[in-house]
């Protein structure tokens, strides 16, 4: 088992914290599906993303660059997405080589566990 630090940003490696999602654990927040996430675009982990994206808004297929290095995520801020909420946003920055995403995300519960739904991009 190798303990690399986790890529969403929180202190821990990376199997405590969003690999366990990455393997089937329940995400008690949207806050915590955002960064695994952003972990598993980090990972290239395309069978995630399309697993955790609302059945109304998910595409086909995803195709992910290899090419594309992620570099951060920072949380600005998160309405609602608790146990408590069936719906929640995240507003985030997510760094790359070369430039960075500003995105409100959209998340919402289907059968109890949490969906990403879309996004705003923001400048």
């Amino acid at each position: 088992m190798t303990t690399r630090s986790c890529p969403c940003g929180l202190t821990g490696p990376y199997e405590k914290c969003c690999g366990r999602y990455h393997a089937g654990a329940a995400v008690p927040s949207a806050e915590a599906l955002m960064r695994s996430r952003y972990s598993a675009f980090v990972r290239q982990d395309a069978g995630y993303l399309l697993r955790t994206w609302h059945p109304r808004t998910r595409p086909a297929r995803l195709d992910l660059d290899p090419r594309l290095r992620w570099t951060g995520l920072e949380i600005l801020g998160a309405a609602d997405g608790s146990a408590f909420h069936t719906t929640g946003t995240v507003t985030f920055r997510a760094s790359y080589r070369g430039g960075s995403l500003h995105e409100r995300s959209r998340f919402e519960r289907v059968d109890g566990a949490w969906a990403y739904v879309d996004g705003d991009f923001l400048a």
